[in-house]
Order: structure tokens, then C-alpha cells, then sequence
């Protein structure tokens, strides 16, 4: 019987981040607000950092309409590598791309971008072709409405993408609240506003415990 459920594992996995660009993000994306857009993909990006993911970050016209990608991806990772893309629209035709990949040496590719219809789906989809477990962060990749994410991820899903958001990323590569209770904690509260009421609650009961 295939096995239904793969996880994600910290040790095979990388984080690709396409065109998240400032042009294309205030132009384009319309399924999320733009501050929630904004910290759903800083989350994912802060993420692959608390778990020592290599991020590959690649950028299309950067120069023109679309803008230089969200700085707070470079200042998180300032040593990722950049793929300024000349004209290729799905970046898995890009040979620099598709080369930092391999250089990574991980069989498990987390992907996001900006647009969730081209830029996420296509070198997705073309990733699932060269043999590569392909995880796409629905949150993190955003587009002009609802309706056309929806028929963009089920093209995925079809493929067979895995479809996730970055709060299960995080849970999943996690594990157990054991392995860093306080540093995952943070993670969460730092884009989960609502969880800034769970924290506050277990720092105050530890704070009872010990009086």
C-alpha cells in the first residue's frame, strides 16, 4: 500500500521563494490582504530559518515593474542564493535556478511565490517531472483572486503537489514540542498573533509553578 502521509524532513528539504517582489505583490495579490500576505511569507521564511533549511530565492524583472524581492527575505537570509531570472517565466527553465537546487543535495522542495497560477505551479509541476517531492505553502503564495488560486492548486494537487500552509510547515518539520519548546513557541507568536494569548498563558502558569 503506498503510504498516504510523507512528511516533510528538515534533513532532505529545501525552501524555494519565487518573485516575492514588491511590485508584483502590490499589483497582483489580491486572495490575501497585503499585511497578512506579507507576514505569511516572512513566517514561512523565518521558518526555514529556525530549522536551518537552505532557501533559494529567484527573482524575475527585478529591475522593472516588479520590483527587488521583500527585503525582509534578504535580511533573513543574506546568504541565499539570488537567481535574477532575464525573461524565464517558470524558473525551472532557468539553468542557475535549477543548479542551486541540485547544489543543495535535498529531494524535498518547499515552494511559494507570487504568482500562485505561474510562478508557484509551473516550476512546481516541473519538479514533480525531475523526480523532486514538492511541497507548495498555499499562504505564502498569493494571486489576483481566490478563484484562480483554487484552479491553480488543484492543477497541483493533481500533479501531485502537496498543499500546505506554513503554520503545518513549521508543525511538521517540529515534530514535538520537546525539541525546542520556548524557540518554536516564538516562532508561532512572533506570526500568530493569536498565539501570543497561548504563550502568555504557559509563561504565566510557569511563572505560578515557580513561586
Amino acid at each position: 500500500m503506498t503510504d498516504l502521509y510523507s512528511r516533510i524532513n528538515k534533513d532532505d528539504a529545501a525552501v524555494l521563494l519565487v518573485d516575492h517582489q514588491t511590485g508584483l505583490i502590490s499589483s497582483l495579490v489580491r486572495d490575501y490582504g497585503v499585511d497578512t500576505f506579507k507576514n505569511n511569507v516572512v513566517a514561512l521564511a523565518d521558518t526555514a530559518k529556525f530549522f536551518d533549511l537552505p532557501v533559494i530565492l529567484t527573482t524575475s524583472f527585478e529591475n522593472g515593474p516588479n520590483g527587488p524581492l521583500m527585503q525582509e527575505l534578504t535580511e533573513l537570509h543574506p546568504d541565499a542564493p539570488i537567481i535574477a531570472r532575464p525573461g524565464q517565466i517558470n524558473a525551472w527553465d532557468n539553468e542557475d535556478f535549477v543548479k542551486a537546487i541540485e547544489a543543495t543535495g535535498k529531494k524535498q522542495l518547499i515552494i511559494a511565490g507570487v504568482v500562485t497560477d505561474v510562478c508557484v505551479a509551473f516550476p512546481a509541476l516541473s519538479a514533480i517531472n525531475a523526480g523532486y517531492e514538492v511541497f507548495v505553502v498555499a499562504d505564502a503564495s498569493g494571486t489576483t483572486s481566490k478563484q484562480v488560486a483554487d484552479a491553480a492548486l488543484a492543477r497541483m494537487a493533481h500533479g501531485g503537489v502537496q498543499l500546505m500552509n506554513w503554520f503545518s510547515v513549521a508543525a511538521e518539520l517540529q515534530r514535538d514540542w520537546r525539541n525546542d519548546v520556548e524557540g518554536f513557541g516564538n516562532l508561532l507568536a512572533n506570526h500568530l498573533p493569536s498565539y501570543q494569548n497561548v504563550i502568555g498563558s504557559y509563561l504565566s502558569a510557569q511563572k505560578d509553578l515557580s513561586e
